[in-house]
């Protein structure tokens, strides 16, 4: 919400003297008069009201639009260094360079070790180094500071799926779904997977 200043309107004082309608009478300087004040900036909306409107948003792009703010919340620590050596991890990440990517951001983990993305990226990172085990226990790293990370919840169900444990793979499915309706993606897999895994525990 924008507040908004008052603004004094200075009135002009006329002499009763018969000059004055020869004369007209000249406003005071300008200088004296208050200029308009500045609406204050827009508060940026915070991480919980991020989430809030993902959850309520009407249509695809909509949703697609609110969760690009909420991925860009979650890639700052707070630590410009932490920052730098994140972005330089994903640089080495688009060169195929993996082991360089994990080594820059075991350095990022010993800065920010509560940043929940970092763990979600070297999960990421592993993943592609056919390490499963080290991928899902980094996820879940991730996932206990940051329980809202939808995409980690998207990387467990993918590495459940690869190894056939499709119920776990549609419970971390649904709780995509469940901060972000409006996936489509992920609601073709639940729609196809629902079906096979009925009946089951999850």
């Amino acid at each position: 919400m924008r507040f908004f200043a008052s603004i004094t309107i200075l009135s002009l004082v006329f002499l009763a003297h018969p000059a004055a309608a020869q004369s007209p009478v000249r406003p005071k300087d300008q200088k004296e008069q208050a200029p308009p004040a500045k609406p204050n900036p827009p508060r940026p909306s915070s991480l919980d009201e991020l989430f809030e409107r993902l959850g309520k948003a009407q249509s695809e792009r909509e949703a697609e639009g609110i969760s690009n703010l909420i991925e860009r919340r979650f890639s700052r620590s707070g630590s410009d260094t932490a920052d730098l050596l994140l972005s330089r991890a994903g640089e080495a990440f688009g060169k195929k360079n993996y082991p360089l990517a994990v080594e820059l951001i075991d350095r990022v983990l010993a800065i920010q070790p509560n940043w929940a993305e970092a763990w979600y990226k070297r999960a990421t990172v592993f993943y592609q180094l056919d390490d499963p085990v080290a991928a899902m226990a980094d996820l879940h790293r991730a996932l206990k500071i940051e329980p809202r990370h939808f995409n980690a919840w998207t990387g467990l169900g993918h590495i459940f799926m690869a190894s056939d444990d499709k119920a776990r793979a549609l419970e971390a499915y649904r709780r995509v779904l469940k901060l972000n309706p409006q996936a489509s993606d992920v609601k073709t897999i639940v729609t196809r997977l629902g079906p096979q895994v009925d009946g089951q525990d999850l």
